[in-house]
C-alpha cells in the first residue's frame, strides 16, 4: 500500500464526507493505493455515524478500495496524542500523511508530500502555513513565538512545527511514541530516534467552513511545559544522575562552604575579641543548611532515578538500522 492518511477528529461530522472524497479523488488521479484512518476522539456528535457510513458505501465484494476506509473510535476524548498513536499503530501504507479533519489542510498537497518521501528520502516532511486565515492576535502572533521558541530548543528549524499535516516514512510512525500532548513536537520525536532527514513544505492552509475551533491559549502553557519535558528526557532521560546528582553536588558544595565562611567568620570574630552575631541567629547560616540538604535530596533523587532506569525493561532499547549477521 502506498499511502496511509490519518484523520483524528472531534466534533467533525459535517467536513468528513467531503473531506474523504476529496482524498479519494487526489488519491485516484494519481493512482495510488491508499487506505484512510478516521480517528474518532470521543466525538459528542454523529462523526462516528458518518464514518460507519463512508465504510459502508465502499466495503463491497466488487470494490478494489474495500479496506479504503478505517476507523477507530475512543470511549471518551483523550486529545491528539492519542488519536495519532493509535492512527500510527494501525497504518500500513509505505508514507504516512497525517492532517486534519476541519478541511483547513488540503488533500491536494499529498502527491507532494509523498514524492518528498519517496524520492528525495526525507524521513518526514512537515506543512508551513505560510500564509494563514486565522485571527492574527489570538493565533498567528502566539503561534510565531512558539515556533521560534521550538527551534531554538530542538535545533529543528522548522516554521511550523505543530502543523497537522505532515508525511512520514512508516518507519518513522513505528518507532516513535506519541504521548501527553506531545503531538506538537513530533519531528523533535523523530529525530530523537534518529530519523535526522526532516523537511518541510508551503502548504495551502484554507478557512474553517464548518464546526467550531477547538483551540486554546492554555495549549502554550502546555506546549512549553511538554518541551522542557521532552528536552530533559532527550539530555538526561537514561542517566537522571548526570543532571540530579551535578545539580545536587554544586548546591551542597556551596552550602558547605558558606557554613565554613559563617563559622570562621564566627571564629575570628571571638579570636579578636569583636562582637559578631551568632551563627544560630545568622541567615545566612540557614540559607547555607538549606542548601545542603536541598543538595543531598537532589543527589539521592539522581541515585534513585538510576535505580529505576536498572531495571526498567526498555533500558537496551536502541534503534537499530540495519544489520549484517
Amino acid at each position: 500500500m502506498n499511502i496511509s492518511v490519518i484523520v483524528p477528529l472531534f466534533n467533525e461530522a459535517e467536513s468528513l464526507v467531503e473531506l474523504y472524497d476529496w482524498i479519494a479523488r487526489v488519491m485516484r488521479d494519481n493512482k495510488f493505493s491508499y487506505e484512510v484512518i478516521f480517528v474518532d476522539d470521543g466525538s459528542t456528535d454523529n462523526s462516528w455515524q458518518v464514518i460507519q457510513e463512508l465504510k459502508s458505501k465502499i466495503d463491497n465484494p466488487k470494490s478494489k478500495n474495500d479496506d479504503a476506509v478505517r476507523g477507530i473510535r475512543f470511549r471518551r476524548n483523550y486529545g491528539k496524542s492519542a488519536a495519532l498513536y493509535c492512527g500510527f499503530k494501525a497504518a500500513q501504507g509505505d508514507v504516512v500523511i497525517t492532517m486534519d479533519a476541519d478541511l483547513q489542510d488540503s488533500p491536494d498537497e499529498i502527491p507532494e508530500l509523498y514524492r518528498m518521501i519517496t524520492e528525495e528520502g526525507y524521513d518526514l516532511v512537515s506543512g508551513w502555513k505560510k500564509k494563514r486565515y486565522d485571527n492574527a492576535l489570538t493565533k498567528n502572533l502566539p503561534s510565531k513565538l512558539f515556533n521560534a521558541t521550538a527551534r531554538w530548543v530542538t535545533g529543528i528549524h522548522l516554521h511550523d512545527m505543530n502543523c497537522g499535516l505532515k508525511a512520514y516514512r512508516n518507519e518513522v510512525v513505528k518507532n516513535i511514541e506519541v504521548f501527553s500532548e506531545m503531538h506538537r513536537y513530533i519531528p523533535f520525536l523523530a529525530k530523537n530516534a534518529g530519523f535526522t532527514k526532516i523537511g518541510e513544505k508551503v502548504v495551502q492552509h484554507r478557512k474553517r467552513e464548518h464546526g467550531v475551533s477547538k483551540f486554546g491559549l492554555n495549549r502554550f502553557v502546555n506546549g512549553y511545559l511538554d518541551l522542557m519535558t521532552l528536552w530533559f528526557l532527550n539530555k538526561f532521560g537514561k542517566q537522571p544522575m548526570h543532571f540530579f546528582g551535578l545539580v545536587g553536588s554544586m548546591m551542597f558544595l556551596i552550602g558547605f562552604i558558606a557554613v565554613v565562611v559563617v563559622g570562621g567568620m564566627k571564629w575570628y570574630a571571638l579570636a579578636h575579641q569583636v562582637q559578631a552575631m551568632l551563627v544560630g541567629v545568622n541567615p545566612y547560616f540557614h540559607i547555607a543548611i538549606l542548601m545542603m540538604i536541598l543538595g543531598c535530596m537532589l543527589f539521592l533523587a539522581g541515585f534513585l532515578g538510576e535505580l529505576i532506569i536498572r531495571n526498567s525493561p526498555s533500558r537496551n532499547d536502541y534503534l537499530i538500522r540495519e544489520q549484517l549477521l
